[in-house]
């Protein structure tokens, strides 16, 4: 009899165990706190929420757009140089053809210029060459510059000597010694120039109230 209920005590263990344990979990969540309607986020706090985060994806979008923008531009700038200044090696050894017929030309006395016969026909000639020549690089953007009487620009001028010569404003050029050439909106080679000094001050352009601008 003693044994039986030693067996019987001991079979019951396992069961009492599980009870007690689906019991204490079930009191732990009782206890847990249950999440209720009360604990969802504001409306107010989404939206907020919501429109910051739109603000900053805008600001991102705008940012790539201008950046790509941007790169665009850069693109056509470089596309377009490269096609004023892509010949600019080239045309710079060509102006040593063009120098060599202006020698040829200059080169040809006052007086056969006058006179009929094949000296003169060959300076026509070599002027026709020289203006067809000066065309054609005008086609490529090369032009010629033309600085006799101007004011002088050390972008565009060199100045190898000064000229005393009180009858126009000092630091105008009054001999071209050397043609200069540009291309595009740069210069391709200066133009050597003498320039006079001694005369008069060159005038500063007006503003509005006829005081000269600083």
């Amino acid at each position: 009899m003693t044994e039986n209920n030693q067996h019987h005590e001991a079979a019951g263990e396992p069961g009492a165990r599980a009870q007690a344990a689906n019991e204490n979990a079930a009191a732990g969540q009782a206890d847990a706190p249950q999440a209720g309607p009360d604990d969802a986020p504001h409306p107010a706090v989404v939206i907020e929420k919501l429109n910051a985060e739109n603000v900053e994806l805008k600001d991102r979008v705008l940012r790539t757009l201008a950046e790509m923008e941007n790169v665009r531009r850069r693109a056509e700038r470089e596309v377009a140089d490269a096609k004023v200044y892509g010949v600019t090696g080239f045309a710079r050894d060509m102006l040593g053809f063009a120098d060599n017929l202006r020698r040829a030309i200059e080169s040809v006395p006052a007086d056969a210029r006058e006179a009929d016969g094949p000296l003169r026909s060959l300076l026509e000639g070599l002027e026709l060459t020289e203006r067809d020549f000066i065309s054609r690089l005008a086609r490529y953007g090369v032009k010629k510059l033309e600085p006799q009487g101007q004011k002088f620009d050390p972008n565009l001028h060199e100045a190898l000597f000064e000229v005393p010569d009180p009858s126009v404003p000092a630091n105008t050029v009054v001999q071209v010694v050397e043609a200069g050439y540009s291309i595009g909106e740069r210069c391709l080679r200066p133009a050597k120039v003498g320039v006079a000094r001694g005369g008069p001050k060159a005038a500063q352009p007006s503003g509005e109230n006829g005081q000269p601008t600083s």
